[in-house]
């Protein structure tokens, strides 16, 4: 977790640089004044440079293996922030040092700026792409650590499905004929059951497959609640081809039943609404809340936390959830984005 502010990193750095620069030039040729002067001034074009790499050139360039154009607008940086400095570095010797700048020397400016800016770009930027090397190796590390040990609790974890079938058939067989409702519930859990063991062993599942387990799942949780609370779920036109990762959905509607209100004289609702529109699957869910439930623990749990993160995994850049309480409603937008 991270626990310290980005910012202050590069501020530190930045800072950290400038005044070692002004150290070694003090120390050398230039006076104090001057050398922090100039320095703060080449300072600025560099830093402009470094970021203009890091958020740009790097991600949209180099990344995606456009090593020409990422060449040529790592020089073009270069060479704008050292064409630029000229007028700023001709400023600074005419008005604060009170230099005669009648035999300015523009070439030189431009050289050695241009040096300058280039030597420093090029080794902050080398540091960044050091720095997310490792960062992304020791990421990698991570997420194996986490994949052997899921792995490991998964093992430990297994049944065989076919025993437990075999005794929900024997449960269905003693419940007595007259208890429908008993009788019914067992038979939802059992289709439910299958899906998780046998279907979901995918990277995409058909939507309706996944709407028809959501709907036992629902008319599961209904059977057990007080008819105060009112559900719906209302899906709109789904073609047959749409795809989506399976059980990507049901944690925000478990969480919507588990912190769902019960206020006396009120209306008590959860409503689900599971679409298709040209931006892709639009799954919406609305449910009053108990007041006495902290905010924060509707919405950071740790079957929240695992449903985002397998979003980010399963969809990046290609989801959009949105999560907020009004009005003691709590309020779940998640949109996957067609590719």
């Amino acid at each position: 977790m991270k626990t310290t502010n980005p910012i202050a990193y590069h501020i530190g750095f930045w800072l950290l640089a400038y005044i070692s620069w002004v150290f070694i030039l003090g120390n050398n040729t230039l006076v104090w004044s001057h050398a922090i002067t100039i320095e703060f001034c080449l300072l600025l074009f560099i830093a402009g440079n470094y970021y203009f790499n890091a958020l740009y050139t790097i991600p949209y360039l180099l990344n995606k293996k456009k090593y020409f154009l990422f060449g040529l607008c790592f020089l073009a940086g270069a060479l704008v922030g050292a064409v630029l400095r000229v007028p700023v570095s001709l400023l600074v010797n005419r008005y604060l040092f009170k230099v005669n700048t009648e035999h300015f020397n523009y070439l030189n400016a431009f050289l050695d700026s241009f040096i300058n800016i280039l030597f420093w770009t090029v080794l902050t930027v080398a540091g960044k792409l050091v720095w997310d090397r490792v960062q992304s190796q020791r990421y990698i590390e991570q997420i194996e650590n986490e994949k052997a040990i899921n792995e490991l609790n998964f093992l430990r974890a297994q049944f065989n499905p076919h025993f437990l079938f075999n005794s929900l058939n024997s449960i269905y067989a003693h419940i007595d004929k007259g208890n429908k409702k008993a009788r019914e519930m067992l038979l939802v859990f059992s289709e439910m059951l299958r899906y998780q063991l046998y279907e979901c062993n995918v990277e995409q599942i058909e939507l309706l497959k996944e709407v028809n387990y959501i709907k036992n799942y629902i008319a599961l949780q209904k059977s057990r609640m007080e008819d105060r609370i009112g559900v719906s779920f209302c899906t709109g036109k789904i073609s047959g081809n749409a795809a989506i990762a399976p059980l990507i959905l049901i944690t925000f509607i478990e969480n919507a039943f588990k912190y769902v209100g019960f206020v006396e004289n009120k209306e008590n609702k959860i409503d689900i609404t599971l679409k298709q529109d040209k931006r892709g699957i639009v799954f919406m869910i609305r449910n009053t809340v108990d007041s006495q439930v902290p905010k924060s623990e509707r919405s950071s749990g740790l079957g929240i936390a695992n449903a985002k993160r397998r979003l980010e995994l399963l969809y990046p850049d290609r989801h959009i959830l949105e999560m907020n309480e009004r009005d003691n409603v709590y309020n779940v937008s998640l949109t996957l984005l067609t590719l």
